[in-house]
């Protein structure tokens, strides 16, 4: 089992300001959140520091031996925005995305609703949430293409020019969204569907 060696001495504050600083390494927020536990300041900022280290696009990004542990720990947090943080980030284990789809605070929900990394299972299950839940799924590629068709013929057009942006988006739901009603929303289609001929 990998463990880190790095402490933290100081005080609350002097963590808090750690935690602000971009160079700031992963083992340091590990032992500072150690240091503090249950503290939903420190909480906060640790969460908003692990979403600045980590990145949808690149999974490596922001690996780290104790990074699940950490998730795990925030994701129980009071603070709210921790576990919001917890929910986008795409270093969230599994385990702990499942728990915070059933989470109180409905843009917890909407953020697991949003994580590509979320299962298509709990995709689809909170396809019948709340419309700020729901409208969640629109802009996640790994979204079941069952789920986005169902939002071609909403009336929220900004749920369907999310799905005519959404890179996940197949071919034959952006054809119909090509002849929605909106123009902005017809427009991003139409052009999704001529970037994909010129990548073929």
């Amino acid at each position: 089992m990998t463990t880190t060696n790095e402490t933290f001495s100081g005080t609350k504050e002097e963590a808090a300001e750690l935690l602000e600083l971009p160079e700031t390494g992963l083992d340091m927020i590990y032992a500072i959140l150690k240091k503090f536990p249950k503290d939903p300041e420190i909480e906060s900022n640790a969460a908003m520091a692990l979403s600045l280290r980590t990145s949808v696009y690149d999974r490596t990004k922001g690996s780290h031996p104790k990074m699940a542990e950490m998730l795990e720990i925030l994701s129980q947090s009071d603070d709210m925005q921790s576990r919001w943080a917890v929910a986008k980030n795409p270093q969230t284990p599994e385990s702990v995305i499942i728990k915070l789809a059933k989470d109180p605070i409905n843009l917890v929900r909407a953020l697991v609703a949003n994580n590509p990394i979320t299962p298509a299972a709990i995709l689809n299950d909170l396809f019948n949430d709340e419309k700020i839940v729901r409208d969640g799924l629109t802009g996640n590629p790994s979204t079941p293409q069952k789920l986005l068709k169902l939002f071609v013929n909403e009336n929220d057009r900004m749920a369907r020019l999310r799905v005519a942006d959404n890179p996940g988006t197949g071919r034959d739901i952006l054809e119909l969204l090509a002849l929605d009603s909106d123009k902005d929303v017809s427009t991003a289609a139409t052009k999704r569907l001529e970037a994909m001929e010129n990548d073929a």
